[in-house]
């Protein structure tokens, strides 16, 4: 039986959106693992705003064939994994939304039990990498989710001192002070074995007698 593990996410200029297509393509090399890539729904407001951004525009133009992500979708995941870009520290809006929209599925404890993780993009190191990841786990473990982090053993990109991301907590890009930095190899590595380790996390679960009613 296969696993699907979803990947959930909000981009405005892309630089998750680039992450998020790493470690999706990371995890379709898995055996026996559906993936589905979906984002959250944009503001109508920001739209207005953003529209003479050359960036935002351009980034929306890459995504504009991803779907909209749903309740149904969340229902159909056995792990999920979130891009997030930060905002003062903490998520976006528009995926806040999205949570605070899905009540009907925390109810009936359908992501009870599941995988799931987190990709982070911020402006500087400094900017909300750490906690904006540690942020998310708290309304994820509300709906009852299993966290997986980005152990050091496996990531030895984290031992630096140079300005890319990863913690602990999360894959994550720097993405620059003014938004021109693109990801870098170590980051999209990262993220490509977040991914891996959720998916597989995740066929244990569906696979033992933890998710078994």
């Amino acid at each position: 039986m296969a696993t699907n593990l979803l990947f959930v996410y909000y981009s405005a200029y892309g630089h998750i959106y680039d992450m998020i297509q790493a470690a999706a393509a990371e995890a379709r090399k898995l055996p026996d693992v559906e993936v589905k890539v979906a984002k959250a729904a944009e503001f109508e407001m920001a739209k207005k705003y953003l529209s003479s951004q050359p960036p935002y525009v351009q980034a929306q133009e890459l995504q504009k064939d991803v779907p909209d992500v749903t309740a149904e979708d969340l229902v159909w995941s056995d792990g999920i994994v979130w891009g997030v870009p930060t905002r003062f520290g903490v998520m976006p809006a528009q995926l806040k939304q999205f949570l605070d929209s899905s009540g009907g599925v925390w109810a009936r404890g359908e992501l009870e039990g599941k995988p799931t993780g987190v990709i982070v993009s911020s402006g500087s190191i400094h900017g909300g990498q750490e906690t904006t990841a540690v942020t998310m786990m708290i309304p994820l473990m509300h709906f009852g989710m299993i966290y997986v982090g980005l152990p050091y053993g496996e990531n030895p990109e984290q031992q630096t001192a140079e300005g890319i991301g990863g913690s602990p907590y999360a894959a994550s890009v720097v993405a620059g002070p003014d938004g021109s930095k693109q990801a870098v190899e170590q980051e999209k590595t990262m993220a490509g074995r977040l991914a891996v380790r959720v998916a597989k996390v995740a066929q244990a679960l569906k696979n033992s007698d933890v998710r078994k009613k």
